[in-house]
């Protein structure tokens, strides 16, 4: 019998480049098109062959990661999902280790904030014993890299290149046939003591992969997208509007403009205002008298009389009379 396909997450980071919103929640459960980051994630996966079949393990961490598992309980309760938890900060390749009772079989890691809109499909028929999935970027020094050969097949994974001459920077999602030889590669990294301050990182694991022989290839993705900065959110969120998650024909609203893209939660009110483009609103939010554009506003929040643009506003948050641009956590106010 076949064994199903694991979707590993790791979820632990602080999410510190997105305060003040990650000081009350863990990155993944940030609002994001018309969801969070984690809904865009786990759909993102829909495309692979028999995805009904597919189950997940989220490894979760001691900041705040006990919110996740009521969540994926409250909004996809069908699904197959285990839990694993990585106590302390110690890098990706460990975080995996804390899950290796899961990893049986074929598998896919993806990082929580590596966000891709692409076509999965091609597991299907997949005969490499690893993928790498890359992106051709201009400037790679910043990013790791897959260096090939001449046949395609990776030889090694550099991390922050020196040289632009190579480019398929890495995305942070990857295949592998046999979990089981990953889980054997971190093994000996740790024993190794292969670690950067203290971390241990996922390409030294592939590296004495390769360095064993294994037979990975590239496949480039449709689209990269972070959700690691309050900027790259906001871009996120716009790529997702328009690709997919406007509902703006839908939306109820009162007495307002909707330009779209958007996504407006059935159970937000709007009425007297300007919605758009590129804006999410969330569940019993309520913005009334108000201009909002390029900016996702969160779960039961209150705008009155606002002119907001370029804005990341928390759950249940209260601002009114203020024109700008904003970044505020839950549970706050800014009242003129």
């Amino acid at each position: 019998m076949t064994k199903p396909l694991k979707i590993v997450i790791p979820t632990a980071g602080f999410g510190s480049r997105l305060r003040p919103l990650t000081w009350s929640r863990p990155k993944p459960l940030i609002s994001l098109a018309g969801g969070t980051v984690l809904d865009i994630l786990l759909n993102s996966f829909r495309s692979i062959p028999n995805f009904d079949e597919v189950e997940f393990v989220i490894i979760l961490g001691s900041w705040m990661g006990e919110q996740i598992p009521p969540y994926i309980t409250e909004h996809y309760p069908d699904w197959h999902v285990d839990f694993a938890v990585q106590p302390e900060m110690k890098g990706q390749s460990d975080a995996l280790w804390c899950a290796r009772e899961f990893l049986h079989g074929p598998m896919m890691m993806s990082f929580s904030d590596t966000l891709l809109d692409h076509d999965f499909s091609f597991l299907g028929e997949e005969k490499a014993e690893a993928v790498a999935l890359v992106k051709p970027v201009p400037d790679p020094r910043r990013f790791g890299v897959a260096e090939v050969d001449a046949a395609g097949r990776v030889t090694h994974l550099v991390e922050k290149p020196q040289s632009i001459e190579n480019n398929l920077a890495v995305v942070g999602c990857y295949y592998f046939q046999e979990a089981e030889d990953l889980v054997g590669a971190i093994e000996t990294q740790i024993e190794r003591n292969v670690s950067l301050k203290n971390e241990y990182y996922l390409a030294d694991a592939i590296n004495i992969m390769l360095e064993r022989g294994l037979k990975m290839r590239t496949e480039k993705v449709d689209a990269w997208l972070d959700a690691g900065t309050a900027e790259a959110l906001l871009e996120t969120n716009a790529y997702f509007l328009e690709h997919g998650r406007d509902n703006s024909i839908t939306a109820q609203v009162e007495e307002s403009v909707i330009i779209p893209p958007v996504h407006i939660h059935p159970g937000a009110r709007v009425s007297a205002s300007v919605i758009g483009p590129h804006v999410s609103v969330g569940e019993g939010a309520s913005i009334k008298g108000s201009t909002v554009k390029n900016s996702i506003i969160g779960p039961g929040t209150h705008v009155t009389h606002c002119m907001l643009e370029n804005s990341l506003i928390g759950h249940s948050v209260t601002i009114t009379g203020q024109t700008g641009k904003f970044n505020l956590g839950d549970n706050s106010w800014a009242v003129q």
